[in-house]
């Protein structure tokens, strides 16, 4: 069974049934979203979960979810093609996640961050969970604390940090090398 792919346009005015989402191959991953306050960042991360077939997101703590005019705009219809949750807690999310045997990666600048670099096929478990955090307060340390690995991306330039959906988009097709 395979789906049609759908350009921008169509995917824009596109209403799929259980049938359609169905026939959409996902791939061991997830993302969660950790109190996300940019709306076109959540839009974009809804195209990079339906880019990389993700099985789900999770949109945690307090930020905008569909239905939503922005975010629309920026998922390009995709959060109709996606399978999420709305969560009251990030920490709560993580926590079932690991329960259900994900591998936790998170995306964020701190001391026990890695380079992204160092996610390889040997040491990543599948299913993976990355999270993804607050662009003004990043992830909370009680969610770090659970997370089996914290990585991120060099900054090369005078600019300190990359935006969400940029370091997502790194780390999840640098995952899914793995797969």
């Amino acid at each position: 069974m395979s789906i049609v792919k759908l350009n921008a346009k169509h995917l824009r005015n596109s209403n799929p049934t259980n049938k359609d989402l169905s026939k959409v191959a996902r791939n061991p991953i997830v993302f969660v979203l950790d109190r996300i306050i940019d709306t076109y960042n959540t839009g974009s991360l809804f195209r990079l979960a339906d880019a990389v077939a993700a099985e789900k997101m999770y949109l945690a703590g307090d930020m905008e979810y569909p239905p939503n005019s922005r975010i629309h705009k920026a998922a390009v219809g995709t959060e109709s093609w996606v399978p999420w949750e709305k969560t009251a807690s990030t920490i709560e999310t993580v926590q079932k996640l690991k329960k259900e045997g994900y591998y936790i990666v998170a995306i964020e600048q701190s001391p026990q961050s890695t380079s992204y670099h160092l996610l390889s096929t040997k040491n990543i478990k599948f299913p993976v969970a990355i999270v993804i955090g607050n662009e003004s307060y990043g992830i909370e340390n009680d969610v770090l604390k659970l997370c089996d690995i914290i990585v991120e991306l060099p900054m090369h330039g005078i600019n300190i940090s990359f935006n969400t959906w940029g370091c997502a988009a790194v780390v999840a097709y640098k995952v899914l090398e793995g797969v």
